[in-house]
C-alpha cells in the first residue's frame, strides 16, 4: 500500500514539467484520484494517456488567473472526487523583462496566474478541509522569489507565495491541515526552453552540484508533504536547488 492510498488530490499544471513529475509519483503511490487542473488540456490530456492506464486522473480545463474560471473549475473537481485531501499550487507562467521594458500588463499576469491562482484553488479547497480536520497544501516557489535579474514580476508573485503559505498555516494549523513551500532551483523543463545557453552556463555556475535538476528530483519531496510522514511539518519551505540556495 503506497504512502497516498485512499487520498485524493488535486495538482495545477500538472500536464507537463514539475507538475507532471509530481502527479507521476502520486499515482505511484497509490492515490485514489487525481485532478490535473490546467490551462493547456491538450497536454494534459497527453499526460493522462501516457501515465494513466487505470483512470485514476481526470482533466479539467482553468485558467487559473481568472477566479471565475476557477471557480468553475472546482465546481467539476468536486463532482468527480469525494474530497480533496491534496492540493498542490504549481501551476506557474513567466514573462521575463528588465525592469525598464516590462510592460504592466505582463507583470499582472503573472501575479494574477502564480499567486492569485493559488490564493483561489486554496479558497476552494481550505472549507472541506477544516471541516474534516485533515488536508495538505503545496505551493511551489523558487529559489529566485528573493529576487532575479530581469524577473521582477516572477520574483514577486513568489515572494508573496511564500507569505500567503505561512499565513495560511498559520490559520489551518488547528485544524489538522499543514502548508508548505518547495522551493526549485533550476530544473529542466519547458519553462526553459527559451532561455539562451550562456544564461544557463552562468546559472551552472551558481549551483555547487553543477547541474540542473531533473523534474523527478523534486517528485519525492511532495509525496512527503502530501503523505502521513510530515504530519508535524507546516509552514516550511524545502529548497530542491542543487545548493544554488542556502
Amino acid at each position: 500500500m503506497g504512502k497516498l492510498s485512499g487520498k485524493y488530490a488535486v495538482v495545477t499544471g500538472g500536464g507537463q514539467g514539475i507538475g507532471r513529475a509530481i502527479v507521476e509519483a502520486y499515482l505511484k503511490e497509490d492515490i485514489a484520484g487525481l485532478v490535473i487542473i490546467d490551462y493547456n488540456v491538450e497536454v494534459a490530456n497527453k499526460t493522462k494517456a501516457e501515465i494513466d492506464p487505470d483512470g485514476r486522473i481526470t482533466v479539467v480545463s482553468c485558467d487559473i488567473s481568472s477566479r471565475e474560471s476557477v471557480e468553475t473549475a472546482f465546481q467539476e473537481v468536486f463532482k468527480v472526487l469525494p474530497q480533496v485531501d491534496i492540493l498542490v499550487n504549481n501551476a506557474g507562467i513567466t514573462r521575463d523583462a528588465m525592469l525598464h521594458k516590462m510592460k504592466y500588463e505582463d507583470f499582472a499576469r503573472v501575479l494574477h496566474t502564480n499567486l492569485f491562482g493559488g490564493f483561489s484553488c486554496t479558497q476552494m479547497v481550505a472549507p472541506g478541509m477544516r471541516e474534516r480536520n485533515y488536508g495538505k497544501i503545496i505551493f511551489i516557489g523558487s529559489i529566485n522569489s528573493y529576487g532575479q535579474i530581469g524577473q521582477s514580476n516572477y520574483a514577486a508573485s513568489k515572494a508573496g507565495i511564500l507569505g500567503l503559505a505561512k499565513s495560511n498555516a498559520k490559520e489551518l494549523a488547528k485544524h489538522n491541515v499543514t502548508v508548505n513551500v518547495i522551493e526549485p532551483g533550476y530544473i529542466k523543463t519547458d519553462m526553459l526552453k527559451t532561455v539562451p545557453e550562456k544564461i544557463i552556463s552562468t546559472w551552472l555556475d551558481l549551483i555547487p552540484m553543477h547541474r540542473m535538476a531533473d523534474p523527478s528530483e523534486l517528485a519525492p519531496v511532495a509525496v512527503f508533504l502530501a503523505s502521513d510522514d510530515s504530519s508535524f511539518v507546516t509552514g516550511n519551505v524545502i529548497r530542491v536547488c542543487g545548493g544554488a540556495k542556502m
